[in-house]
């Protein structure tokens, strides 16, 4: 892989990695998540009338990968309520990428070199060495969020073989964030709608900077799997973990445990395997 392309890949997990840690330090991490759905989608409707329109081939991709994530986003408020966001998203994450691997592997018959295998391998390894599982009830959890691993390999796999149908990167990414975020915008402002706009009014910028981030991070990614093999693109992106770890340490100064420590490093090692693959 070049330089420039895995600079490309480790940036839009970066710019994950920064929407993400922007939530976690909201007052209110539902309605900051809102936010961010929403911004992604205005910028959508803002952006997507100056851009070349998909290829045809592509929008049963497009469609299918926005009712997918309609669904991630739907189990992933279910799972936080049954287990620990420590235990749930390094299981989800860190699962995905080997599942996309391996998918990938029938459905486009997109093989990967063995040290690229060792390199999605060890990231995974590295995510799920974070995972703790702080008592027995939790392992229920376990199952919730491993069904999820496989919708976000489901519509990450979706979405390479979309975008490489689309000759239109920017524009399929913003057709997903369109479809993705009218339904849930509408669910959330049916359920919650005083309580949304006096947020908003107050906490609007969590919403813009997260939006712009989470289109540019995965509009990044979707273009590089026109580059390089989806299931690299996939492991290097989850190295969004590692600048989480980071930003915790240096920025926000909390506390990290020896074990998400041994899990960072095992992803940066990971990921140095993938750039030499």
């Amino acid at each position: 892989m070049s330089v420039f392309l895995f600079s490309i890949i480790l940036f839009a997990a970066l710019l994950h990695a920064l929407w993400n840690t922007l939530v976690k330090s909201a007052p209110d991490k539902f309605l900051t998540t809102t936010l961010v759905t929403a911004s992604a989608t205005g910028f959508a409707v803002i952006f997507l009338p100056f851009l070349p329109s998909p290829q045809m081939a592509s929008w049963p991709y497009i469609v299918l990968s926005a009712v997918l994530q309609v669904v991630y986003y739907t189990l992933v408020a279910r799972v936080y309520h049954i287990v620990d966001i420590g235990l749930a998203y390094p299981v989800m994450r860190g699962g995905a990428p080997l599942l996309v691997a391996i998918l990938n592997l029938f459905v486009q018959k997109e093989t990967l070199p063995p040290t690229a295998w060792l390199g999605v391998c060890v990231i995974c390894a590295g995510i799920l060495c974070m995972t703790t599982i702080h008592a027995r009830s939790q392992r229920s959890g376990v199952f919730l969020a491993l069904l999820i691993a496989a919708i976000i390999a489901c519509y990450t796999l979706v979405d390479g073989m979309g975008v490489r149908l689309s000759h239109a990167p920017a524009a399929y990414t913003l057709w997903i964030f369109l479809l993705t975020g009218l339904p849930l915008m509408g669910w959330s402002m049916v359920r919650h709608p005083a309580r949304i706009r006096r947020y908003a009014v107050k906490n609007w910028s969590y919403g813009a900077v997260g939006g712009a981030c989470t289109i540019v991070s995965y509009g990044l990614a979707l273009w590089a799997m026109t580059y390089a093999p989806i299931a690299v693109v996939a492991a290097l992106r989850e190295t969004s973990i590692l600048f989480v770890t980071l930003i915790s340490v240096f920025v926000l100064r909390e506390p990290v445990s020896q074990r998400r420590i041994a899990g960072a490093c095992i992803i940066a090692s990971g990921a140095m395997i993938l750039r030499l693959s």
